[in-house]
């Protein structure tokens, strides 16, 4: 093999946009679904994995519309108003979707059936199936918990305290969505932090939602039930992981100045902005905001 030699082409300048972060845009077509009024999302990352969301949440009676370029109208139903799907909601290969619409759904009076393609369908769900069976939810799953499966939400569903016997954050939204129609508090105990998107937006949508934090760091969340959300008007923020490699490019390369627009600055998910920070990189941040509970 003949050598190449590589040249520098210059400094990096200019301003980018990178896609949407996956977690908020879940969230934002799932709580938009659950509340009273039209939710605005704009921003939204167009994979498969967030339109199977829109998809479900579509089959349970919310409006779900692209109106433009990652631009989506929710006109929501309101908590406990979900409709029964017509239909298995196909989840194709999103863990995310199906986590987190099992515990929407275990606090409703409706059945569900959800399945996936064959890589979601080797996933065990028992640390789903677990905390909201404890709730009231019944399920008939495939062998080792896996889909396809069907869950008969419970109404009432039960309050419950849960600690998480392994970190998760799709266990943990998964309870909190839960309790959203659930009477009283439920709660989750979490001794190893996770990311925060269900927390904040939850939130920002004007679900009664408080977090302590004890003295050895462990995190008790808790949602108060039958909760009323409003709409809200969302710029889903730039993944952060996306982002890393421009940040890591131009704090590389001598003489660069790059401008990442809109870009997620959770705390949960930017910790590497806060390492190039010292190791000596520059990162400014312009225009701190928060949308929909999420800086």
């Amino acid at each position: 093999m003949r050598p190449r030699r590589f040249l520098p082409a210059g400094p990096l300048k200019g301003r980018i946009r990178v896609p949407g972060d996956k977690s908020i845009s879940h969230r934002s077509i799932m709580l938009g679904a659950l509340a009273v009024g039209e939710t605005r999302v704009t921003g939204l990352l167009e994979g498969e994995d967030v339109l199977a969301t829109a998809a479900a949440m579509r089959a349970m009676g919310a409006t779900v519309e692209r109106t433009g370029e990652g631009a989506w109208s929710v006109h929501g139903v309101g908590v406990g108003a979900l409709l029964q799907p017509q239909r298995p909601l196909d989840m194709g290969n999103s863990g995310t979707s199906t986590r987190l619409l099992m515990g929407l759904i275990a606090s409703h009076p409706i059945t569900a059936t959800f399945t996936g393609d064959a890589s979601l369908s080797k996933r065990p769900m028992g640390r789903v199936i677990d905390p909201l069976s404890q709730m009231g939810a019944s399920f008939e799953a495939s062998e080792g918990g896996r889909l396809p499966l069907i869950l008969k939400g419970a109404s009432p569903a039960v309050p419950i305290t849960y600690r998480l016997p392994v970190a998760s954050a799709q266990v943990k939204s998964a309870v909190l969505l839960a309790g959203l129609n659930t009477p009283g508090i439920t709660t989750v105990i979490e001794p190893v932090p996770t990311r925060d998107h269900s927390e904040r937006m939850l939130r920002g949508f004007g679900a009664e939602l408080d977090v302590d934090i004890e003295p050895d760091g462990t995190r008790v969340i808790s949602v108060r039930g039958e909760a009323e959300l409003r709409p809200q008007v969302i710029d889903v923020p730039g993944d952060p992981s996306s982002a890393a490699f421009f940040l890591v490019a131009a704090l590389i390369t001598p003489g660069s100045e790059v401008v990442i627009e809109n870009v997620g600055l959770n705390p949960t998910r930017a910790g590497l902005v806060d390492v190039l920070r010292q190791m000596g990189g520059h990162i400014e941040e312009l225009n701190p905001r928060e949308v929909g509970g999420e800086p």
